[in-house]
C-alpha cells in the first residue's frame, strides 16, 4: 500500500540519479501502460516481468525474473519513483511517481519513457514512437523540439550527435560505468556534456591516412561521384536514415509477429 513517503513525492521536487538498467526498464514499461493501457494499471509483479521482457518496444532485450523485477521495485519505492497500491484483490500492484521524481509534464514524460525503454534513437524515431502515448502534442518533429530543448534545460538528454536531420539523443539516467558503450557508436560526432561525462575524456583517436593505391584507380561511373566525396555529411545522413528506416520496420514486423502470437 502507500506509504507517507509515498504520498510526499507528489510535493517534493524533482529527486530523480542515475539507476540501474532493471530500473529504467520498470519505470518505462509503467509509464508506458499507464498511458496506453490505463484499465491494466498500475500493474502486478507478473505484469511489469512481461512488460520488461516484451518483444517489441524494446532495447536491448531482457530476460528480467520475477525476483529481479521485484529487488529493483524496492529500490525505486525507497527513491520515490515508484509506489505500491492495494486494488480490490489480494495482489499488489505498482504505479509510478515518475512526473514528480523527473520534474516533468506529460509530453516530456512521453518521451522519457520512449529512451528508458529502448535507450539512444534519432529525433525521427522518437518522435514516432513517442506519439503513440502523446499523440495531440507531439504531430510532427517542429513540435518535438521545443520538448528535447526543456527536457535538455532539466539535464534529463543529451545529444549524443550534432543537430540536424538523423541527430541522435538519450537519457542522462546511465549509470557512470555505461557512459562509454552508450557513446562508443557516435565517437565520430560531437556528444553535448552530461552531468557524468568527465572534463577530462580524451577525444577519439585520429584514423590514419589511407594507403595509396598501387594499381591505377578505376575512373568513376557517373558525374555525381565527386560530389558525394564532397559532400561525406550528406552521405551519412542519408546511410543514417536507412538505417533508421530499417530499425522502423524491424520494430513493426516484432508488433506484427506478437499480435498473431496473441492470437494463436
Amino acid at each position: 500500500m502507500d506509504t507517507a513517503q509515498d504520498a510526499e513525492t507528489n510535493d517534493s521536487k524533482p529527486a530523480w540519479k542515475a539507476i540501474p538498467a532493471i530500473q529504467r526498464r520498470i519505470l518505462g514499461v509503467l509509464v508506458e501502460k499507464a498511458k496506453t493501457t490505463p484499465d491494466a494499471y498500475p500493474l502486478s509483479l507478473n505484469g511489469l516481468v512481461t512488460g520488461c521482457n516484451q518483444k517489441s518496444n524494446r532495447d536491448p532485450q531482457m530476460d528480467a525474473k520475477p525476483d529481479d523485477v521485484e529487488d529493483a521495485l524496492d529500490e525505486l519505492r525507497n527513491c520515490g519513483a515508484v509506489g505500491e497500491v492495494q486494488g480490490g484483490g489480494r495482489v499488489a500492484k505498482y504505479r509510478h511517481y515518475m512526473k514528480e521524481w523527473l520534474g516533468v509534464d506529460g509530453t516530456e514524460l512521453a518521451v522519457m519513457a520512449e529512451l528508458l525503454l529502448r535507450g539512444s534513437q534519432t529525433v525521427g524515431e522518437l518522435r514516432g514512437r513517442a506519439a503513440r502515448m502523446a499523440s495531440d502534442s507531439l504531430p510532427d518533429l517542429r513540435a518535438l523540439e521545443p520538448v528535447l530543448q526543456n527536457l535538455r534545460d532539466k539535464n534529463l538528454i543529451q545529444d549524443l550527435t550534432p543537430a540536424g536531420r538523423g541527430q541522435v539523443v538519450t537519457h542522462n539516467l546511465y549509470l557512470d560505468r555505461e557512459w562509454d558503450k552508450v557513446r562508443a557508436p557516435y565517437a565520430g560526432g560531437t556528444a553535448a556534456p552530461s552531468h557524468s561525462q568527465s572534463p577530462h575524456s580524451a577525444p577519439p583517436p585520429s584514423r590514419p591516412a589511407p594507403a595509396v593505391p598501387s594499381q591505377p584507380e578505376v575512373p568513376p561511373r557517373s558525374s555525381s561521384a565527386p560530389a558525394n566525396v564532397q559532400a561525406p555529411g550528406a552521405l551519412a545522413e542519408l546511410q543514417q536514415e536507412v538505417q533508421s528506416l530499417r530499425q522502423e520496420v524491424d520494430r513493426l514486423k516484432k508488433e506484427i509477429e506478437d499480435i498473431w502470437s496473441s492470437i494463436g
